[in-house]
């Protein structure tokens, strides 16, 4: 019979930041017999990354190559898509599957989420009704713990998950999420993304003084969960899909095209947008690499 486990996958943790600003993780990997590091996919990105790890391909392989990527037929950048069907190869939980079917899956949060073989799924899907506006929700399967995840805990904390209001809020409702998620589903292998560190990083950069109390808000989290999952004996694996370090050198790479004469651009109530489908050439910048 298959051993319950929980995948805990902290956005930009990196051997490093494991330290006395984080105890609880820090035991955990003392426990746990050390950090062991992998050689990263290129591009070292939150879905070409998860990606890898849950089919066990390489990114030519799997396809998903970036975050997103320019289709060429719609002449479009299309960025978070989020059908799994995007995603070629076996995942982790249909091998699980094949050798023992009573095995269930809950993917909570990680990418790539909708319309997957998961038994269980939670991820956030935003509203977007005719007048504009842009409202926090999430879709899930099955469809009714949508409701009643929104009920227990307040509606999914959208616009503290990323951008630039992002802050612990959004991990401490899929904490609370995944425990309840457990607790009532009892899911064989429980994938958890918990975001936190990853807007801290990118906003304020590795060697801030307010990194060590957003290192504190997350190991707090990573505690609860831990605490949790050691009472409900599931085995906990604790993984990170890429570290964040400080820019040395950039290269505004569109700037460069478009003083070629390369970019195009339009101007849409004053401002300048790209043109891709008229541009001869155009960089789609997503973190570590460029797609040209």
């Amino acid at each position: 019979m298959a051993h319950p486990t929980a995948v805990l996958l902290v956005a930009g943790l990196s051997p490093n930041l494991i330290g006395d600003s984080m105890p609880r993780l820090r035991d955990f990997a003392r426990r746990a017999g050390g950090v062991r590091t992998m050689t990263a996919d290129l591009p070292a990105v939150t879905c070409t990354v998860q990606s890898s790890m849950l089919t066990g391909l390489a990114p030519g392989e799997h396809g998903i190559v970036a975050n997103g990527w320019y289709d060429r037929e719609s002449a479009e950048v299309r960025f978070w898509k989020q059908s799994n069907r995007l995603v070629h190869g076996e995942k982790v939980w249909e091998t699980a599957k094949k050798r023992d079917p009573r095995v269930t899956c809950a993917n909570l949060f990680w990418w790539f989420n909708m319309h997957s073989s998961a038994d269980i799924a939670v991820t956030p899907r935003p509203l977007y009704p005719a007048d504009g506006r842009k409202i926090p929700d999430l879709w899930t399967e099955p469809v009714e713990l949508r409701e009643r995840l929104q009920s227990r805990f307040g509606r999914f904390p959208l616009f503290h998950f990323w951008g630039p209001q992002a802050d612990i809020r959004s991990t401490e409702w899929i904490v609370a999420s995944a425990i309840e998620v457990w607790n009532s589903l009892h899911p064989t292998l429980s994938l958890v993304y918990l975001p936190h560190l990853d807007y801290a990083l990118q906003r304020d950069g590795p060697g801030a003084a307010s990194m060590a109390r957003e290192q504190r808000e997350l190991d707090r989290q990573i505690g609860f969960l831990l605490d949790h999952f050691a009472a409900a004996g599931v085995r906990v694996m604790i993984a990170s899909e890429y570290g964040i370090e400080p820019v040395s050198r950039a290269i505004e790479l569109n700037a460069l095209l478009r003083s070629e004469g390369l970019l195009r651009v339009r101007e849409e109530l004053g401002r300048e947008h790209l043109d891709a489908g008229a541009s001869p050439a155009f960089a789609v910048v997503d973190h570590q690499v460029a797609h040209v």
